[in-house]
């Protein structure tokens, strides 16, 4: 009698909600829809996380719960999917819509669609994302010393263009025997604005400024023109190539002043090496015009490791490299720092 009152039960039970892919092999997969975005389908299994599956290698598509459509002519209609032959229906209420399956634009949840109608008219203050470091380092007894590292940037990216702007410094003193020392004093920032073009191309707008005590740089503004092209594309590998050409101005604390042209090319490189740990590069080379054979490097490399959502450990080396700099001074600078990253997304 329970064996039977327990099958009855589990028989009547209501099956799960549940969004379901049939492929063209045959796989049939459960979940919930996350967006088609291009030639990609995304969907998050229950037991498989987040998969993603050529849009060309879906037979048929059901959906459960409500999504948002974009249509070949542009229209977006929210409703529930399912597939007839090669015909794509959305039933939005007591209206059903039907497009061929192969020429559907974009399929999308809540949460996506909200992210793409911010991305269409953002405001100015809307869509920022970065990240604060913050390391320390220090020793007590014979010597007494302290390093204190600093860095934040944040970018604003639409579908027309990208705004980011960073900085960071670092500080140390030392006092050994009662005699007191700055050992480091070097601040680095600016801005950078590409536009699109194409998906592939554009072109961008540079302002630096530099700071380095023990170069005797008080400082260098650098502002600049250029153009780029996206290598590489994908959702955890991107390379962008750039070059260009800037007017540099430096000023040293002896009085010195420099003004001259550079050229500059370099690349820019975002490894995202697991779920949690990202590697990020870039390198910018900027040959004097007015002093040929003089030029400087900058170099900048980070490994970061997310801890949360908002926390993470990062390590950072940013090197600056002058292959003529002012007599009895070292021609490389580099800056190593771990410690705390806090992250921010608006």
């Amino acid at each position: 009698m329970t064996r039977l009152f327990t099958l009855t039960l589990l028989a009547c039970l209501p099956l799960v909600a549940a969004d379901q892919v049939v492929l063209t092999n045959g796989d049939i997969i459960s979940g919930t829809i996350i967006k088609k975005d291009g030639d990609k389908l995304t969907i998050k299994s229950e037991f498989m996380g987040e998969v993603s599956m050529p849009w060309t290698s879906v037979k048929s598509v059901k959906s459960d719960s409500e999504v948002f459509v974009q249509l070949p002519s542009g229209e977006i209609v929210k409703g529930k999917l399912a597939t007839s032959g090669d015909q794509l229906q959305v039933a939005a209420g007591p209206e059903v819509k039907s497009a061929p399956l192969a020429q559907v634009t974009a399929v999308r949840d809540a949460g996506q669609q909200h992210n793409y109608e911010r991305m269409q008219n953002p405001g100015l203050l809307d869509l920022w994302a970065g990240n604060f470091d913050m390391g320390w380092a220090a020793t007590r007894g014979n010597s007494r010393s302290g390093t204190f590292t600093t860095a934040f940037r944040a970018d604003r990216i639409t579908r027309m263009d990208k705004v980011s702007v960073f900085f960071n410094s670092i500080y140390a003193s030392a006092r050994i025997n009662n005699v007191s020392s700055t050992t480091a004093s070097a601040i680095r920032g600016g801005w950078q604005y590409d536009r699109n073009l194409t998906p592939r191309f554009f072109v961008s707008a540079i302002n630096n400024y530099d700071h380095d005590r023990f170069q005797n740089l008080d400082l260098r503004f650098v502002f600049g023109l250029g153009a780029g092209y996206r290598a590489i594309k994908k959702e955890n590998l991107a390379l962008d190539l750039d070059a260009g050409a800037n007017y540099a101005r430096e000023k040293y604390i002896d009085g010195l002043q420099r003004n001259f042209a550079e050229i500059n090319y370099g690349d820019s490189l975002l490894w995202k090496v697991s779920k949690y740990t990202s590697f990020t590069q870039a390198f910018h080379m900027f040959n004097n015009m007015n002093d040929t054979g003089s030029y400087r490097i900058n170099m900048d490399v980070s490994a970061v490791t997310a801890m949360r959502r908002w926390l993470s450990f990062q390590v950072t080396a940013s090197d600056r490299f002058l292959n003529r700099p002012l007599q009895g001074r070292q021609r490389n600078d580099l800056v190593i720092s771990t410690g705390l990253r806090f992250t921010f997304a608006k």
